[in-house]
């Protein structure tokens, strides 16, 4: 559903998936044995820390950052405080980007991680990605331009009518951009759950559009509901083709 970044023709498609854990990466050649380990090294720091401090993954209010707790954990720990919700909502966004990071640290100049619609991203020309809206009419019709001076960029997506992930809103999508895509995701689902609280579709879209505002380290965000689409911040919205797009192939 999620995985029709636009510009992709010219890197290497990667699938790993290791339990609940479900990676598309996209790179310059086939990175399968290096991202193998390194989500066994992460998911590992999770389950540790989880069995130790069970209300890590339990709780949806947001906990304090626990400054002995390895950087995974921390930055989690952070974007819920930021973003007014559990630890656990950001760890997609997380392990997208710590896995993302990791590749470039070893040699990967282009690199893209998708976990659930939820993106790290970092190539050295600009890329258009296309936003998965359900079954509003402007899915994968509109994208985001990000040019490569922005990146690495997290960009994150929550649905409050598509996905696995909790989420309580109503949205198509709540597409959230930030330097940290474990802040991006936790925004994201904090901002789908406010939507789905107001009655009307353009009233919900400012309100969420208002609070993305007030919250340090967000780029942009988009909102779309149905037909109806509100963005802010510094966003180059796009129309999309896909049929017109090479390198698209997607789930």
């Amino acid at each position: 559903m999620y995985r029709k970044l636009v510009t992709q023709a010219d890197l290497v498609s990667t699938k790993v998936i290791i339990e609940e854990t479900d990676l598309h990466i996209l790179a310059e050649y086939d990175v399968t044995e290096q991202a193998t380990d390194l989500i066994l090294k992460y998911r590992a720091q999770l389950k540790n820390y989880i069995v130790k401090n069970p209300q890590f993954c339990a709780s949806l209010n947001p906990l304090p950052v626990d400054i002995a707790a390895l950087p995974l954990i921390r930055d989690m720990q952070n974007a819920g405080l930021l973003a007014e919700v559990g630890p656990m909502a950001a760890v997609a966004g997380a392990v997208a980007e710590y896995v993302g990071r990791e590749l470039v640290r070893l040699g990967c100049r282009e690199i893209m991680v998708e976990n659930g619609g939820d993106i790290f991203l970092q190539r050295t020309q600009d890329c258009k990605v296309a936003i998965f809206a359900g079954e509003s009419p402007l899915s994968y019709k509109v994208g985001i331009n990000i040019v490569s001076t922005q990146m690495p960029m997290g960009i994150c997506t929550s649905s409050g009518t598509v996905g696995h992930s909790l989420s309580m809103g109503g949205a198509d999508s709540v597409t959230v951009l930030s330097k940290s895509t474990p802040l991006a995701d936790a925004v994201a689902t904090r901002l789908g759950n406010e939507v789905g609280r107001v009655g009307d579709n353009r009233e919900g879209i400012q309100k969420v559009l208002d609070i993305a505002g007030k919250i340090v380290g967000i780029i942009g965000v988009v909102v779309i509901c149905g037909d109806i689409i509100g963005a802010s911040g510094d966003v180059e919205l796009i129309k999309i083709d896909l049929h017109e797009e090479t390198g698209n192939e997607g789930r």
